[in-house]
């Protein structure tokens, strides 16, 4: 257990453990919390900017046609997924308090991954291009979907914690819809040098998210966050996880199997169904939540982040074990998740 444990956990996911202990420890006040945030902003946009450019658009015409599988894999994550946690909250809320309920409603209405969902799906071999195609549209289309599930769940909850549509749709489309778009359109000139220096790039988008965090998590810190959340409440949260993402998987595997299915669009299916994305999830939270709800909102998400990764890269290796060693036979496959940056043994990890 403890090797498959250390096996899992890479470099990324210590320093995000590092930052959110430095955050604890060393919080950014005052006019240096005002600088930081200005920073993520800049960061936000840079983010998505780089992200959207390293998309191929043939990359998403090229497993576009299989829309049978899209719909699937759309109505689970905007659809199934938030119900869940809908149906979840009223169970949550006195085991975790409030914050922390609303912050696994907030996880479970998130799109999915790109990079991760893309390379588990090539090392259990499934269909690619259809990976490519889904988790890039998810993202997209969650940037506007998300905030208005969140508005409806905390309405149907009467949290008290309700968004202001208009304003969070209008924040959005400045500081993620804008820069992702324009990315997008600035890819015929930048696209193949975004291609050739995206293992530089990564360091980019891995470092916007530490810079989010680091913020949110001092804002939270200040305004008492490890007051409120006790280490029963932290190891709940994170049983409440496991448990969350066990029930997904098997889910979506049991619908993929129930609607027939092939092997490779089941692997499809299931990677790009159950992950919630960090990469989005994240500076969308910096948009819709003030300073002090970010920590809350964002701790059930980093959890989910790190355990997810854990349990598809196993689940992974046990679809790839019980394929029969044949080369792979993804056609444009490889190329097109060479184009979306995506990296099956630096995910898989």
């Amino acid at each position: 257990m403890l090797k498959t444990l250390k096996a899992n956990l890479d470099a990324f996911t210590l320093i995000l453990i590092a930052v959110v202990l430095i955050a604890s420890l060393l919080p950014a006040r005052g006019a240096a919390a005002s600088g930081f945030e200005l920073l993520t902003q800049a960061a936000i946009a840079l983010l998505f900017f780089l992200h959207s450019a390293k998309l191929s658009r043939q990359a998403i015409i090229a497993g576009a046609t299989h829309w049978r599988l899209h719909l699937v894999i759309f109505v689970f994550t905007f659809g199934a997924f938030p119900l869940i946690g809908l149906l979840l909250h009223p169970l949550l809320s006195p085991l975790l308090g409030e914050q922390l309920a609303l912050g696994v409603l907030y996880l479970c209405v998130l799109p999915g991954t790109v990079q991760s969902a893309i390379a588990f799906t090539s090392l259990a071999r499934g269909n690619v291009p259809a990976a490519i195609c889904s988790a890039s549209s998810s993202s997209l289309i969650g940037i506007l979907l998300t905030p208005l599930l969140l508005m409806w769940l905390l309405d149907a909850q009467d949290a008290g914690n309700s968004i202001a549509l208009v304003d969070s749709v209008g924040k959005i489309s400045l500081q993620l819809l804008l820069p992702f778009v324009a990315g997008h359109l600035a890819r015929p000139v930048i696209g193949v040098w975004v291609e050739r220096n995206r293992h530089w790039l990564t360091g980019v988008d891995q470092g916007s998210i530490l810079l989010v965090v680091y913020t949110a998590f001092s804002a939270s810190v200040v305004s008492g966050l490890w007051h409120s959340v006790s280490p029963t409440a932290l190891l709940s949260l994170t049983l409440v996880c496991c448990v969350l993402l066990a029930l997904v998987l098997w889910l979506t595997t049991r619908l993929a199997q129930w609607l027939r299915f092939s092997r490779d669009d089941e692997v499809t299916i299931v990677f790009c169904a159950s992950k919630k994305s960090m990469a989005t999830g994240v500076p969308m939270a910096q948009v819709l939540f003030p300073g002090a709800a970010l920590g809350p909102m964002l701790l059930p998400l980093l959890i989910f982040h790190q355990i997810q990764l854990m349990a598809c890269a196993v689940l992974a290796r046990r679809y790839l074990a019980g394929v029969v060693e044949k080369p792979p036979s993804f056609g444009t496959g490889d190329t097109l998740m060479e184009a979306s940056g995506a990296s099956p043994r630096k995910e898989a990890r």
